[in-house]
């Protein structure tokens, strides 16, 4: 199960002396018991969403300090959100802060929020919902665990280039998102730094600055060949370099008839003198000229735009989820697994007795017709196959796939 206990910052830097002032935009905890429910609006975009319940799950520190939002149901969409007072990051720092566990150590699912403008139905909001920043851990395939940093600009979603690695234990773990207003950022991971960098270097959201020139070619002359062949290497006259040689010593046979049998060549044997086949031997290329590059140019296309990372009336926070049963996938292909290799086992030893009996003569006929027969795919193989088109995974703009009962 997942659990998340949210936190959204914005801070703004005083212009008198060096004191730093921050404006706490929303801060949820969960403390006031069922009151969430006044805060968070249910989506109605379709009828079979699931539904939350406010829990600290299995294990906790504290049973009250740490409830949060815990998803109720396998296999079904969600979609909750809360507002707050509309504002803009321009000219601020932004610091988006919540905590997550994957309490059931799932497979696939995905425990990230999104932030929206004041424009946004929250009775509607759905998978397709125009969303601002899409922040947290996604969780979908073994070996498959980022975390997702999805950013719009000027109506499209871009995910950064990095890898960033999410945390896939059972226990809670705080991630923290940081876009400074110079368009630099910084993910923490329980308050460790996992990245950062500029977001124009790290999102394709403008074209290159540089580009190949497209006048630009090789010299046809262009050596880039490190070490070649030595041209004035010679192979010796002695070099035996026939593996094989025709047998001196044989005769052709008194009643070999060459009308008949054909022209006559004697036996191969070993050449004792043979020596491998020769080859010059390599030396450093004299004319070599190092790896031709490219030459760059400015791109005509690249306009710099200082209003990268802004977002203006960030007003509403949203968890769109879906959560998948793919446990049960993965416990069908494990057991498939196992099966599969009981059999390959099983027809090893099947051939072994088989060989053994050729060598006392027991083998039959019936044995043979056997050997023809054509296993049939077994049942629980079928299924896999049939049921696996029905999977789910990322949704359209970021839907989020979880999988089993995942607390929020």
């Amino acid at each position: 199960m997942n659990r998340l206990q949210l936190l959204l910052l914005l801070l703004a830097t005083c212009t008198l002396g060096a004191q730093v002032q921050r404006w706490i935009y929303l801060r949820e905890e969960f403390e006031d018991g069922d009151g969430w429910k006044k805060r968070w609006v249910q989506s109605k975009h379709q009828p079979d969403y699931g539904q939350f319940q406010l829990s600290a799950g299995k294990f906790y520190e504290h049973i009250e300090r740490d409830k949060g939002l815990q998803t109720t149901e396998d296999a079904k969409f969600y979609a909750l959100s809360t507002r707050f007072k509309p504002f803009s990051n321009e000219n601020e720092t932004l610091v988006v802060q919540f905590s997550v566990k994957h309490e059931q150590g799932i497979d696939c699912g995905g425990g990230y929020v999104k932030l929206f403008p004041a424009t946004l139905n929250q009775e509607d909001m759905h998978s397709e919902s125009e969303y601002y920043i899409m922040f947290g851990p996604d969780i979908c395939g073994f070996g498959n665990n980022i975390v997702q940093v999805i950013l719009q600009y000027q109506g499209k979603y871009h995910t950064n280039n990095k890898t960033i690695k999410c945390r896939i234990n059972k226990d809670t773990h705080l991630y923290t998102l940081i876009i400074h207003p110079n368009a630099t950022y910084a993910v923490k991971i329980d308050n460790e730094q996992v990245t950062s960098g500029e977001l124009e270097g790290d999102w394709d959201f403008l074209p290159p600055r540089k580009i190949k020139d497209p006048y630009a070619r090789k010299p046809r002359k262009w050596d880039e060949r490190l070490q070649i062949e030595d041209p004035e290497d010679k192979k010796p006259t002695d070099w035996e370099d026939f593996e094989f040689i025709p047998d001196p010593d044989a005769k052709k046979p008194d009643d070999w008839n060459e009308a008949i049998d054909g022209e006559w060549e004697g036996p191969l044997i070993p050449n004792l003198k043979y020596k491998g086949q020769w080859k010059p031997r390599i030396i450093d290329n004299p004319n070599y000229q190092g790896e031709w590059i490219h030459p760059e140019i400015d791109n005509p296309e690249y306009k710099p735009d200082p209003t990268l990372g802004h977002y203006y009336n960030i007003s509403v926070l949203g968890l769109d989820l879906w959560q998948d049963v793919e446990k049960q996938w993965r416990e069908l292909y494990e057991e498939m697994e196992k099966r599969r290799q009981e059999e390959e086992a099983k027809k090893k030893k099947e051939k072994e007795k088989e060989r053994e009996d050729d060598i006392w003569g027991l083998h039959t006929e019936d044995d043979e017709e056997d050997e023809g027969e054509v296993e049939e795919e077994p049942e629980d193989e079928r299924q896999m196959k049939e049921a696996d088109g029905g999977k789910a995974f990322l949704g359209k703009n970021g839907a989020v796939h979880v999988d089993q009962k995942d607390e929020l």
